[in-house]
């Protein structure tokens, strides 16, 4: 049992590797793309805030790539140098999709106010749970029983949950962006294409990381299941 586990952390991990590299082929590519209108992503995000009346929402641009994120906690749409300045199809991606987290926030989106709530417990699990685990399985290789492993299967089954309750929060994101971008009239349709094209890849980045912590899980079950024989 131990080894179908195991075998599909394999399987999970190489989508993971694939579906990175692909994401990050597209988003060079799509950061080549120049914008029709000449717009940056500051200027995109600052468009499609004012216009769902959001006006206590900062842009702010931060270091790094891929760093680009929402805040809830002090309401700002932290974009990194590349987007924040750029002026490509990437840019204004995921500038729109930063901003849709806005929205959600501002229209008490249900999946995002739940995982908002995790974030804590989340946090403190993802501290320990891997200490603990390794603690269990030294644990059953000395005889001493699955107990340890048993709180550490419950602090990781946490993170999962997590990760699978992430998923409704970025697809809306991305929805609302795209609808919006749609509506506005800012891009030619074959640049809404590619910026569909790059969020969605995006998206598959956490689609398998959940699929990757859950195979994880289950391979942890079987360990705690297959010491209890």
């Amino acid at each position: 049992m131990e080894l179908i586990g195991y075998g599909l952390m394999i399987i999970t991990f190489l989508a993971s590797v694939i579906v990175s590299w692909r994401f990050k082929v597209v988003a060079k590519k799509m950061s080549e793309e120049t914008l029709s209108n000449g717009l940056s992503g500051a200027e995109i995000a600052q468009r499609i805030l004012q216009e769902n009346n959001l006006y206590d929402v900062q842009i702010i641009s931060v270091q790094g790539q891929l760093t680009d994120h929402y805040n809830p906690t002090n309401k700002t749409v932290n974009l990194s140098p590349e987007v924040y300045h750029g002026r490509s199809v990437l840019a204004a991606a995921v500038a729109t999709h930063e901003c849709g987290h806005a929205i959600q926030h501002a229209k008490a989106y249900s999946w995002l106010e739940f995982r908002s709530t995790m974030v804590g417990p989340v946090s403190i699990a993802s501290r320990y749970m891997q200490w603990i685990i390794l603690g269990g399985i030294i644990a059953i290789m000395a005889g001493a029983g699955p107990t340890i492993l048993g709180i550490g299967i419950v602090l990781f089954s946490l993170t999962t949950l997590f990760s699978f309750i992430t998923l409704p929060v970025e697809f809306d994101a991305s929805n609302r962006a795209m609808a919006w971008l749609e509506g506005s009239g800012l891009v030619r349709s074959d640049e809404l294409q590619k910026s569909k094209k790059a969020l969605n890849w995006a998206a598959s980045t956490y689609v398998v990381a959940a699929l990757s912590s859950l195979a994880t899980l289950v391979y942890y079950i079987m360990i705690f299941m297959g010491s209890r024989d």
